[in-house]
């Protein structure tokens, strides 16, 4: 509208002044009408009729989606209702997800690769049907329908999983182990496509809806709502990181006692329950926005146009035009093609990033499973492999207030110009170095780890259950065994057979088993060699694998271990946990030796109870454990340093509002090499990027030439701000046009 540019300044300081915190879209029709008066194109009374009509329309439209507004402090009391709710979601969401890849692993017994590939497949759905939930919400139902109904769906999928974790559902015999794993498959593959629907629809939602909270003049407290929602967020993730692993380690059962996966799922599941209530409770409280068509749905609407339409003119003859979207113009307005041209290049732009996505979230698969082979003994307390994720939400709040307030400002301070597209580079780059220090890790642990036989090797342990020194010889090569103790190491060998000699000749060829390790027990006295299978792998779940082997000439029980061992008998193996483990040996004559060991993550013993054992009360010392596997050596903490880089990384690189997801140490290296690669595309593509502001593409198309020098003046002034303050204003202002945010 041109009124000259005196006139319009005035008009539109005018119907500030007069209308206040008004809606925009009002100041704008009410300045409309002043200027055609201006212009003489109507009478006064007809400018007072179309004004009062006006501000009635818009006073009515405000008013229907409008609930009963209660303040505290200065804010809606309706945003508490909606903090809480996003506070349970996120626990609810990040505590089943914690202890999800360690299901898969130990509960379907599914390999590392496999239980990883479904793991980032449910994080990939949970980010990609938000694109649904906006559609939805912006299309028919609204923010808040939207929210209610896809929350109950979210909810029952949490339910199920809690279902599907119940292993006595189909454990007929009482072992412990579920008889028809394809049940809690089945049902566990429905659950988590609920959630992914329900978690992945309300997430566009939730945020925009609590800014359609807040009137216009409520900027600020607007924008102290969202880092208050972003705090919720956290401490949910944080909390729910921390509890969940705890509620996984206890035991529960109806027959047989195991790892409490249903206690895992269930508290989650219960707080999505809690979320639910919490946001219902609020409705009377809420302002609700009618659904106003979804703008995705229009741009692609546009796009298809404009391609169907340069399909159609692809002759020598059609008309050129500078950009293929311009062939939309015969349908579409030029804003919004304006628009699209600025979405597509920043699309451009945005293809390295979903690399960076896909190995952030490799924390709670690849990094979880790293984990498992490590020592998470902190003295004070014991991380259990799944806690460890706890460590990047509390970075997080660590590293936010330093990076914007220090790391930032001195950057500033420099001269140098810290571009959102450099921050994006330099966070890339810091996420590759997560991997390359994972590696690392993963170099040191393999060295760790015990020499397993290949699949044509066998290896072969020799214990001696005499009270004597023993001397043999296998495969011609001597060997002395103290009294009731193993060979400190496994021996391997590559033929089928070796030749054992015992004492004064006793001699006797051993079958060997490929792939396999194996103990040989031998009783000098009577003559005999009995040969037992070992562990050809390390405990899982960071347990301890022990068992027993009776020396003595009667029956002996073990409470804490297998009850009842006879003369030269051994044991299966019994998983212990980390921590002190107690033990009470008794004889056949009723004597008793109670004994404890200190056990690790990660080992295997055998343990002999000696003939001459003494019943005494350090009977305990007379008790020999023969270490099989060593339990793990690698600390945990050594996990921090690549928390810090990724961290570092997402601080500086999430501030995009990008969310995307996706084996030992070469497969890390080739992690830290792709995202070094894509860094190094994304830099060249960064380099060649001109920044657009909307502003002026506004301006260009919406108020004339005066206003499009002004907003390129306005757009200079604003090249120093930080894209974090864009993004907080960029929400602010999809809050005020009431469009849900994708």
């Amino acid at each position: 509208m041109h009124c000259g540019s005196e006139s319009w300044d005035l008009i539109r300081t005018q119907v500030s002044e007069t209308l206040g915190p008004a809606s925009p879209a009002l100041k704008s029709r009410c300045c409309d009408i002043l200027c055609l008066f201006t212009q003489g194109l109507f009478t006064r009374n007809d400018q007072e009729l179309l004004l009062h009509a006006a501000i009635m329309t818009d006073s009515e439209k405000q008013e229907k989606k409008k609930g009963k507004k209660v303040e505290v402090l200065g804010y809606p009391l309706s945003i508490f209702f909606i903090v809480v709710n996003e506070f349970c979601e996120r626990f609810s969401y990040y505590g089943m997800r914690a202890v999800l890849v360690l299901y898969f692993k130990y509960f379907f017994k599914w390999d590392d690769d496999l239980s990883t590939s479904i793991y980032h497949t449910f994080v990939a759905l949970c980010y990609l049907t938000p694109i649904l939930g906006a559609i939805v919400a912006d299309s028919w139902l609204g923010k808040f329908k939207t929210i209610v109904y896809l929350s109950i769906v979210y909810t029952l999928g949490q339910g199920i999983m809690a279902v599907s974790a119940i292993h006595d559902i189909t454990d007929t015999d009482h072992d412990g182990n579920p008889d028809n794993l394809t049940v809690h498959v089945a049902l566990s593959m429905v659950g988590l496509l609920l959630i992914a629907l329900g978690t992945g629809g309300i997430k566009p939602c939730v945020a925009a809806f609590g800014g359609d909270q807040f009137e216009d003049h409520q900027e600020k407290q607007r924008s102290t709502f969202f880092s208050i929602f972003y705090l919720s967020i956290n401490a949910g993730s944080l909390l729910s990181t921390v509890i969940t692993p705890i509620l996984r380690a206890q035991e529960c059962g109806i027959h047989s006692k195991q790892q409490c996966y249903p206690l895992a799922f269930g508290v989650p599941a219960a707080l999505m329950v809690v979320a639910l209530v919490v946001f219902i409770v609020g409705s009377n409280m809420y302002t609700k926005a009618a659904p106003k068509g979804n703008i995705m749905l229009e741009v692609c609407k546009c796009i298809g146009f404009a391609l169907k339409t340069r399909f159609r003119n692809r002759g020598k003859n059609s008309p050129k035009k500078k950009h293929w979207m311009d062939w939309a113009e015969a349908k579409y307005d030029k804003l919004l093609i304006a628009q699209v041209k600025m979405v597509l290049k920043v699309l451009f732009l945005y293809i390295p990033l979903p690399m960076f996505w896909a190995l952030f979230d490799q924390q709670g698969s690849r990094w979880t499973l790293q984990a498992t082979t490590m020592d998470g003994n902190f003295g004070f307390l014991t991380i259990q492999p799944d806690q460890m994720q706890t460590v990047n939400p509390i970075l997080i709040l660590v590293l936010v207030p330093v990076v914007d307030y220090a790391v930032y400002p001195l950057i500033k301070m420099c001269g140098l110009n810290f571009t959102p597209l450099r921050k994006m580079t330099v966070g890339m780059l810091l996420a590759g170095l997560a991997f390359v220090a994972a590696a690392l890790v993963q170099i040191q642990i393999d060295k760790t780890l015990p020499d397993f036989p290949s699949s044509s090797q066998s290896q072969m342990k020799f214990l001696n259950l005499g009270n004597t020194t023993l001397r043999l010889t296998a495969n011609n090569e001597l060997i002395e065994v103290e009294p009731f103790k193993s060979t400190p190491d496994y021996y391997t060998y590559n033929g089928s057979t070796i030749q054992v000699t015992v004492g004064a000749g006793t001699t006797q060829m051993i079958q060997l088993i490929k792939g396999k390790r194996q103990t040989l027990l031998l009783n000098l006295a009577e003559q005999t060699m009995e040969q037992v299978v070992d562990l050809t792998e390390k405990p899982e779940k960071g347990e301890n694998a022990i068992r027993f082997v009776n020396a003595m000439a009667g029956v002996v029980n073990v409470t804490g271990g297998d009850d009842q061992i006879s003369h030269s008998s051994i044991t299966n193996y019994t998983l212990i946990p980390q921590g002190k483990a107690n033990f009470v040996v008794i004889s056949e004559e009723g004597q008793s030796c109670s004994f404890s060991m200190v056990l690790g993550f990660g080992s295997s013993y055998t343990v002999v109870i000696p003939s001459n054992i003494q019943w005494t009360e350090n009977c305990g010392d007379t008790i020999v454990q023969n270490l099989d596997i060593k339990p793990n050596t690698m600390h945990m903490a050594w996990q921090i340093p690549q928390y810090f880089l990724m961290t570092s990384g997402e601080v500086v690189f999430s501030v995009t509002g990008l969310e995307f997801s996706y084996s030992q140490w070469a497969e890390y290296v080739l992690f830290a090499s792709l995202l070094v690669a894509v860094c190094i595309v994304f830099s060249i593509m960064a380099y060649f990027y001109v920044y657009v502001d909307p502003t002026v593409i506004e301006a260009k198309f919406n108020n004339g030439d005066e206003d499009l020098d002004k907003a390129k003046e306005k757009a200079k002034e604003k090249d120093n701000i930080s894209l974090e303050g864009k993004v907080s204003k960029e929400r602010h202002e999809d809050a005020e046009v009431k469009q849900t945010k994708i």
